[in-house]
């Protein structure tokens, strides 16, 4: 099994591309399904989740040419409305194909999904939301079975809590619905954002995008056109990452091909701990100050502090002078990280969903093992900062989210080694 061998303390330097959103290109793909034409999407990132995917697109029947950061989908064949355990069981986002696959072919059967175990994350909101827009669902032997024969309808969602899947689903859904379907309570993600231009750019009429509400005049089951090929968005959480690593272990990096509105919520919360930007137009430059200051955080939807940095930003503040406050309000099981780095040396507290985290003069080196993807990332980090060498195990979680995260942390200078047994 492999794992991450790292010395601490090096200093970094220097300048790297961030890759493609991990989290917009899933839906990306699952939304090749409404149409039976082809489809280029660019800047595809090499993690594990998005072969997954294409994986289950072909099993589906698809025609998938997946090359480096460019894959070319036509689902025009697409013959199967099964998406099966061994698939989805991998990872959560498998559960993007119920909304296209239903709204397109009537009917589909899609398994319970699995994913990081960071807590609860049901999918009822999912499907309340299109059995209101007229279809049938049982679940039974794990699958979410849905039908919709006549096709679904436009109807009026309101979800209790914001849901960034469920409002993916529904929009992908309603694209094809008769009718107009309004989402109330909608996620704001640059993620959404993307698929909903998408969806824009093949003649869906949708408005009130980036807001909370959203409206979707569907085709009534006219497929769509693709018109355009689409390129990923730049992944807000790696180039997140990446700022922390400057921030950890006090070295000036420079991260290209970036959307800074993407990422002023982590902007903020440095800049609070010290450190200074230089921010051109698609680049920023982290310059840190001569030691770092404490922070309060507190998790929320976009435009707020991610729940997807959490874990990377409680690693830095492992290190500051004085107590930073860590409140975790999306998921309740998202501090399974916290055991591990107090084995560097950390000293976290926990109490219920706020974590306390006094910084400690020094991290030192120790065997430490992932937990969850976001996880496996604040494990590196801690073990860039510590005296020693450290191996990182169980990096299948990183595998899923970071495009080549070794290799471009050893381009600024980290000595970071992946490496068997």
């Amino acid at each position: 099994m492999d794992y991450l061998e790292i010395t601490g303390q090096a200093k970094l330097s220097g300048s790297i591309t961030i890759s493609g959103a991990k989290n917009a290109a899933l839906p990306v793909i699952a939304a090749t399904i409404l149409s039976d034409k082809p489809l280029t999407l660019t800047n595809l990132p090499n993690v594990v989740d998005i072969r997954t995917l294409l994986k289950l697109l072909d099993m589906l029947g698809g025609e998938v040419d997946h090359q480096g950061i460019v894959a070319r989908i036509d689902n025009g064949a697409m013959n199967s409305t099964k998406a099966v355990y061994e698939i989805v069981s991998q990872m959560r986002a498998s559960i993007l194909v119920l909304g296209p696959l239903l709204t397109r072919f009537g009917e589909c059967e899609v398994s319970l999904p699995g994913g990081c175990a960071i807590g609860q994350r049901p999918i009822d909101l999912h499907l309340k939301a299109l059995e209101a827009m007229g279809a049938k669902i049982e679940i039974k032997g794990g699958y979410v079975r849905a039908e919709a024969p006549n096709g679904l309808h436009g109807a009026k969602i309101i979800f209790d809590k914001i849901t960034v899947g469920g409002t993916e689903n529904v929009l992908m859904a309603a694209a094809m619905a008769h009718g107009t379907t309004e989402i109330i309570n909608a996620a704001r993600e640059p993620e959404i954002v993307q698929l909903c231009d998408m969806l824009v750019a093949a003649g869906v009429a949708v408005e009130g995008i980036g807001t909370g509400t959203i409206t979707v005049q569907g085709t009534g089951g006219k497929t769509l056109e693709w018109r355009e090929p689409v390129e990923i968005i730049p992944d807000r959480i790696e180039a997140g990452t990446y700022l922390c690593a400057g921030a950890i272990t006090y070295s000036q990096i420079t991260l290209e091909k970036v959307n800074i509105e993407h990422i002023q919520a982590m902007i903020d919360k440095l800049e609070s701990m010290g450190c200074q930007f230089t921010i051109g137009e698609e680049s920023i430059t982290i310059h840190p100050p001569k030691k770092l200051r404490p922070v309060n955080i507190i998790t929320t939807e976009y435009p707020g502090f991610p729940t997807d940095m959490q874990a990377q930003f409680m690693a830095v503040a492992t290190i500051v002078e004085g107590e930073s406050l860590i409140e975790e309000r999306l998921f309740e099981n998202r501090f399974m990280h916290v055991s591990e780095l107090n084995r560097l040396g950390a000293d976290i507290w926990l109490k219920g969903n706020t974590a306390a985290v006094k910084g400690v003069e020094a991290l030192y080196a120790a065997d430490v093992m992932a937990t969850d993807l976001r996880a496996s990332s604040a494990l590196v980090l801690g073990a860039l900062a510590a005296k020693g060498v450290t191996k990182v195990r169980r990096i299948y979680h990183l595998d899923r989210g970071y495009d080549d995260l070794e290799g471009k942390l050893a381009k600024l200078g980290a000595q970071i080694q992946r490496k068997s047994e």
